[in-house]
């Protein structure tokens, strides 16, 4: 008799667990939580290095300073962690973007291309939609010519942004005459 009331106690305590686990949403079978959790931990890691991949692009892009966001060693961090990583990847790597395709003075730079030539112009010795030598452009888009080569296989933002960089330091002297055009001078 003693035995099997242990037993029922034993049971309805199992019992009490399990109904507490599911209530609160834990797995039930250990392994099955694991794998699922390391599942989760695995596609916010590629998620959290995609974003960050594309934030970097970005801010280089616009030549600023890149993100300061923690990035500790992912592979010891939680789920729970990974997730709020990931959610302030996303919202650096949205702000980035939205940053990258609103340059500052973007409607003289397309005034400015409207004047010179196509986005993907390869006659030497001015390329691109904003006809930058090879000089301006190792000045200005050093990394760009050593990972796409001329400004004509760079995307119009990037000879935009590039544009911008050169701006800062010499405004728009580098196209006198379709500045003047514009009326940016």
């Amino acid at each position: 008799m003693r035995q099997s009331t242990l037993a029922f106690g034993l049971l309805l305590l199992a019992a009490a667990c399990a109904s507490a686990a599911a209530a609160i949403g834990a797995p039930l079978s250990p392994v099955a939580g694991d794998a699922s959790r390391r599942k989760a931990a695995d596609s916010y890691r590629r998620e959290i290095q995609r974003l960050r991949a594309e934030t970097r692009y970005w801010q280089r892009v616009m030549g600023v300073e890149p993100s300061r966001a923690p990035m500790r060693r992912l592979e010891a961090a939680s789920v729970e962690r990974l997730g709020t990583a990931a959610r302030r990847w996303r919202r650096l790597a949205r702000s980035a973007s939205r940053r990258a395709h609103h340059p500052p003075f973007l409607e003289a730079w397309l005034c400015i291309h409207r004047h010179e030539g196509a986005w993907n112009d390869p006659g030497a010795p001015y390329y691109g939609g904003l006809q930058m030598d090879l000089s301006f452009q190792r000045a200005y888009g050093a990394w760009l010519l050593r990972r796409k080569g001329t400004a004509d296989h760079w995307t119009p933002l990037e000879q935009i942004w590039t544009a911008v960089r050169a701006h800062r330091a010499r405004g728009f002297a580098p196209w006198p005459r379709t500045a003047r055009s514009c009326g940016l001078t």
